[in-house]
C-alpha cells in the first residue's frame, strides 16, 4: 500500500444520503437542498404560501450553476461563496419582490495544499453539525431572536426550543437588511459525518437524538431517512430536510480515484 505525499493527508472519499418531507401540517414544502459534490446545502424558505418555496429553490439554483461549485471542483474560496450568496440574494429579490426570503446552511468541500476542508456557511437558522472522533457539535450559529437571547443569558438553550419567538430569524437571503453569512473552515478528518438540516429537524429532534442516530446508523441514506422519520414522529410541524455526508480516507492502492457519491432525491 502506497502512502500519501509528505505533508499531505490521504485522499478522501465522500458518500451522502439526503431527503426532504413536507411534514404533517404544511401544505407546501418550502425547503430546498443540493447534495452534489462539492456543495451540500439546505435552504428553508420564508414568506407564506409558495413565496418561500420560490426563494429557497432560487437560492439552491444559483448555487447549482456556479462554475466554481461544479462537480468535483475543490477550488472554491470564501470570496467565491460570498459572491454566490450575494447573487442568490439579488435573484430572490428580483423574482419575489421582497415578499420572501430563505435561510441557507451547509458546506463546500475545498482543498488547500492538497488537504481537504469543510467550508461551512450559514445565514439564518438552518444548521450544520459535525460528528468527528465521537464529538458531536453544531458548527453553525443560528441567526435568530432566541439565539441572541441565549447568548445574552436571558433564556437557556432548552427554553429556546419552546419559546414563542423561536421561528424568528435575524438574517436571511432575499429579504431584510442583514444578509451576510458566517463562514468556518474546518479540516476534514477520516470518519467525519456532516449533518445539514432545516429547523424542521432541529425544532423537533434533540441534539442527543441526532447524535445517537448518527452514531448508530452506519449508512448515510438510512441515517438521513431515520432522522426525517423522527421529526415526523415528534409532530412534523414544519418541512424537514436532512443531508448526511460521510468522509473516509480512500484506499491508497490506486493513486487516481474518483470520490463516489450515493444518495437520492425524494
Amino acid at each position: 500500500m502506497s502512502g500519501s505525499p509528505p505533508g499531505q493527508r490521504p485522499a478522501m472519499t465522500f458518500t451522502v444520503g439526503h431527503g426532504t418531507d413536507r411534514g404533517l401540517l404544511r401544505e407546501v414544502n418550502e425547503d430546498a437542498h443540493i447534495a452534489a459534490d462539492p456543495v451540500f446545502a439546505v435552504a428553508d424558505g420564508m414568506g407564506g404560501h409558495e413565496a418561500g418555496e420560490v426563494a429557497s429553490h432560487e437560492c439552491i439554483a444559483v448555487l447549482g450553476r456556479q462554475p466554481v461549485l461544479a462537480a468535483g471542483n475543490r477550488n472554491a474560496t470564501t470570496a467565491d461563496l460570498r459572491r454566490a450568496l450575494q447573487e442568490a440574494d439579488q435573484r430572490i429579490r428580483d423574482v419575489a419582490d421582497a415578499r420572501a426570503g430563505t435561510t441557507l446552511s451547509g458546506a463546500v468541500l475545498v482543498e488547500e495544499d492538497g488537504i481537504p476542508y469543510w467550508l461551512v456557511f450559514n445565514v439564518g437558522d438552518s444548521r450544520t453539525y459535525r460528528l468527528s472522533r465521537g464529538v458531536f457539535e453544531q458548527i453553525s450559529v443560528d441567526h435568530s431572536e432566541v439565539q441572541e437571547m441565549v447568548d445574552a443569558g436571558y433564556i437557556t438553550a432548552r427554553e429556546a426550543l419552546v419559546h414563542p419567538r423561536r421561528n424568528v430569524v435575524t438574517r436571511a437571503l432575499g429579504t431584510g437588511n442583514d444578509t451576510e453569512a458566517d463562514y468556518w473552515l474546518v479540516p476534514v478528518e477520516h470518519g467525519d459525518r456532516l449533518l445539514v438540516c432545516s429547523d424542521g429537524l432541529s425544532g423537533e429532534v434533540t441534539d442527543d437524538h441526532m447524535h445517537r442516530t448518527l452514531t448508530t446508523v452506519g449508512n448515510p441514506q438510512e441515517a438521513a431517512d431515520s432522522l426525517i422519520r423522527a421529526a415526523l414522529h415528534s409532530g412534523g410541524r414544519d418541512n424537514v430536510t436532512v443531508i448526511v455526508v460521510d468522509a473516509a480516507a480512500a484506499p491508497q492502492q490506486d493513486p487516481v480515484q474518483d470520490a463516489p457519491l450515493g444518495g437520492h432525491h425524494d
